[in-house]
């Protein structure tokens, strides 16, 4: 007969394995909670900067639309023309490119003890956890 095994097939120990994990679980999940998601993507916004005759033109995502439209329309006349489909993808790849990049991670106002309790629970979750996998021999 064999004997059981703990966490990971180690004799570690599945207490640390399951109260590491719920730790490292809460942690996490209050850290996601206080960081706030912004985004100030709009029509008159630039979102790429092209290098002209010494200055920087600004790409807005109304200027990305334009292309767009022509790239759709050439595909409703011809879906097989190959410059209105790199037109139609392309533009539209520009454009989820520019939201992606204009959204902002914020972090809410918490107190010290607040941080440190997240911090705490996130990286001692883990340290209990990964612990928990390795032989305790």
């Amino acid at each position: 007969m064999t004997p059981i095994k703990g966490a990971g097939g180690s004799p570690g120990g599945i207490g640390a394995f399951f109260l590491g994990f719920l730790m490292m679980c809460a942690g996490f999940y209050l850290l996601l909670q206080s960081i706030v998601v912004t985004q100030v993507f709009g029509l008159g916004m630039g979102l790429f900067h092209v290098a002209f005759f010494g200055g920087s033109l600004p790409i807005t995502s109304g200027m990305i639309l334009i292309p767009m439209m022509f790239g759709v329309g050439m595909v409703f006349f011809n879906a097989r023309n190959l410059i209105g489909w790199a037109l139609a993808v392309g533009s539209l790849v520009a454009l989820i490119a520019g939201v992606i990049s204009s959204i902002h991670f914020v972090m809410r106002g918490m107190s010290l003890f607040d941080l440190l309790v997240i911090l705490i629970l996130c990286v001692g979750g883990a340290g209990l956890f990964l612990r928990s996998l390795r032989d305790q021999g």
